[in-house]
């Protein structure tokens, strides 16, 4: 990892997959470890100490991303849903980005990691420790059949939805300013998703879905709830935010928050520019800190997802977040929660090892 002295990062959520396949699937996996233009790469990783996180497996829907971030510059929008993916459609995608993944770890770039003592082994040994998570559930097959190969092969997290309807549930759109009491929760499908994941120690992903959904996790896991990268709806209100009673929930729960550094959550006007000083974040930390606890919190990024703060624009750039982190008074123990210890700690508590 990086020479610093500050403590490693373990992030919730990166999108490198899905940009790797867009880019070419297998025949780009090269390029993250002989260096590529996007956020995460071997080397960036190197730079910037991050320890690894959750490498999200995503759908691609088929929009104009540059125009979809460029209505989000405004001062209000409101982003219909995009058509949901059937799973015939979604699967072959699934594999290609899975088998990405797997490719990487074959070259040495990453290593795939099935327990908690997997990822303090990998980050023992310097090698970036990666989990396998789908976000957004059309892989997964009515009868969740997939599910369960899928997690022999080694898939410990998942979200139900994006921001698009599956047969499991609803997200929320890009809306701002609205809050997440849109549409229906999760489906009876949903249900069943919920209970199989809780028997085979899957964590279930809450950033994208609803409140309805969110609260019908809630009430039927038995599992601490976890939002991978959401912020504050009271700081910054958002569709994708967090409401005070949402946090109350996670903090009961014993669950967990990242951080997302996606500006147009951090920003109080939802705007997808990226003037967003370090301490916009720190003011989330803060906030999320005081509503959840210390050993809930933990960072989101979203990198290769989302545009970043100017600055922040790779993980290169994390010691940067620390350095304001340590200038804001955390001290070293607050700082090794922040950074990967409360990660830990809920995939421990979720996967029992």
């Amino acid at each position: 990892m990086s020479d610093t002295k500050m403590p490693a990062i373990f992030d919730g959520h990166n999108d490198v997959l899905s940009k790797l396949y867009r880019a070419g699937g297998m025949a780009a996996a090269e390029s993250f470890v002989a260096g590529r233009d996007g956020a995460l790469d071997a080397a960036k990783a190197k730079a910037g100490g991050f320890a690894g996180g959750f490498f999200a497996v995503y759908i691609p829907s088929p929009f104009d991303f540059d125009a979809k971030f460029h209505e989000m510059t405004k001062a209000a929008y409101d982003m219909s849903l995009p058509e949901p993916i059937d799973w015939e459609d979604a699967l072959p995608v699934a594999m290609t980005q899975a088998a990405v993944l797997f490719d990487l770890e074959r070259r040495g770039a990453l290593r795939v990691c099935r327990s908690v003592a997997d990822i303090r082994a990998a980050m023992e040994a310097g090698v970036p420790a990666a989990i396998f998570h789908i976000e957004g559930a059309e892989a997964i097959d009515p009868d969740l059949h997939t599910l369960d190969v899928l997690y022999q092969a080694g898939l410990r997290s998942l979200g139900p939805v994006w921001s698009r309807t599956t047969i499991f549930g609803s997200g929320v759109p890009l809306r701002f300013p609205s809050d997440g009491n849109i549409g229906d929760g999760l489906t009876d499908l949903g249900l069943r998703l919920v209970a199989r994941c809780g028997e085979l120690g899957i964590m279930i992903d809450l950033s994208h879905l609803n409140e309805a959904g969110f609260w019908d996790v809630a009430r039927h896991s038995t599992k601490p709830l976890v939002a991978t990268h959401s912020n504050v709806h009271a700081i910054c209100p958002h569709a994708r935010n967090l409401t005070d009673a949402q946090l109350s929930a996670i903090r009961e729960s014993d669950g967990m928050v990242g951080l997302n550094f996606a500006v147009a959550f951090l920003r109080e006007d939802g705007r997808m520019l990226n003037d967003v000083p370090l301490e916009q974040m720190i003011r989330h930390l803060d906030a999320l800190i005081d509503k959840v606890g210390e050993d809930r919190v933990g960072l989101g990024s979203d990198y290769d997802g989302a545009v970043m703060p100017e600055g922040l624009e790779t993980v290169a750039d994390l010691p940067k977040l620390r350095e304001a982190m340590m200038r804001h008074g955390y001290d070293e123990a607050l700082m090794t929660k922040l950074c990967h210890a409360n990660w830990l700690r809920v995939l421990e508590k979720t996967w029992g090892s």
